[in-house]
């Protein structure tokens, strides 16, 4: 007999994390796993607040499904994605916790690890980037040298952007990668993206506020820097969206429903000549090792959640100076402590 088991945790965090748009010291999370034959499942999908995503959301929409989850006849968890999506309507979160569940208890359950599922082969993965959150200059680079690292996000949106990223510059030699959330408008996109390529930003995320379209156009004929979507590329029919707006797409599992949608969105941005990223939401290592099985198929990965916590209360995918290290484990690799 399947059983679908659920519970809700908090994640605090090692340093305040502050973007354009929210501030937290605690992550709250919930953790989903789907029992079968002696062996678990685990998912995850954490609350966020700039969505409006609330723990009972998630919860209800958990409960919403069990009896799917625990009595349907599903094989593949891309049967029981699309069983689920026809219930949860839109609600990505449960969604997204139930999928990664799904293709974690199937791993485990034939053998494999989910990448061997999808016939990928784990050569030439991309390094994960850490992620420095808005605080003091001071403090921002404290927190680089905290954690040496070949790849930063550099999460900005201040009066001060500039000065931020030509001090940091100063202390390291790695990759940067600059993330506005939402917090710029047209002209200061374009002055900024020029004064960050001669520091040796990579590209810029998300600049603007995600309805403004017309402004992203004029954004993208003028940057000199390659322009990634977030906000603005949420579930999968937003991929077409960016074309011509975007050059890459930054696709979160939460957000779009889980690694069965994720998995479509990259093959459409494909078909566009579109760079593609997976992102994270700040979870812990369930979460985190279910992103992990998609790095074959990615350019770009922000997959540092589990390493930003205080203590990571699951087990799974570890990251070694931004590379990825799967466990001897099959399906996502999860476990929790």
């Amino acid at each position: 007999m399947r059983k679908l088991h659920m519970k809700s945790v908090d994640l605090p965090l090692k340093h305040t994390f502050k973007t354009a748009h929210s501030q937290r010291d605690v992550q709250r999370s919930i953790i989903v796993s789907i029992e079968e034959r002696g062996h678990m499942g685990y998912g995850e999908a954490t609350v966020n607040t700039y969505f409006g995503v609330t723990e009972t959301q998630i919860l209800q929409g958990i409960e919403s499904v069990r009896a799917i989850v625990e009595y349907f006849e599903w094989g593949t968890p891309e049967e029981l994605h699309a069983l689920l999506s026809a219930e949860l309507k839109g609600n990505t979160f449960p969604l997204c916790a139930l999928d990664e569940a799904a293709y974690d208890l199937y791993g485990k359950l034939n053998g494999q690890s989910t990448y061997q599922y999808w016939g990928l082969k784990p050569h030439n993965l991309p390094l994960s980037n850490y992620t420095i959150g808005i605080d003091t200059i001071a403090n921002m680079v404290a927190k680089m040298e905290e954690m040496p690292w070949p790849v930063y996000k550099i999460k900005l949106g201040t009066k001060e952007d500039i000065d931020i990223v030509r001090e940091l510059r100063k202390h390291s030699d790695a990759d940067f990668r600059v993330d506005a959330n939402c917090a710029w408008g047209v002209e200061e996109t374009v002055k900024n993206a020029a004064a960050f390529r001669e520091m040796g930003v990579s590209f810029v995320e998300q600049p603007m506020e995600p309805e403004n379209w017309e402004g992203m156009k004029k954004v993208y004929a003028q940057s000199v820097l390659p322009l990634v979507a977030d906000e603005s590329c949420i579930r999968e029919e937003d991929v077409e969206k960016c074309v011509g707006h975007f050059h890459g797409i930054n696709i979160k599992l939460t957000k779009c429903g889980g690694p069965t949608v994720a998995r479509r969105m990259i093959e459409k941005a494909r078909q566009h000549d579109m760079k593609v990223m997976v992102g994270c939401m700040t979870e812990s290592s369930v979460g985190i090792s279910a992103i992990a099985q998609l790095l074959p198929m990615l350019d770009y990965v922000d997959m540092d959640g589990s390493i930003l916590l205080k203590e990571d209360p699951a087990e799974g995918v570890r990251l070694d100076f931004g590379k990825v290290i799967y466990p001897e484990r099959y399906g996502n690799g999860a476990h929790w402590k």
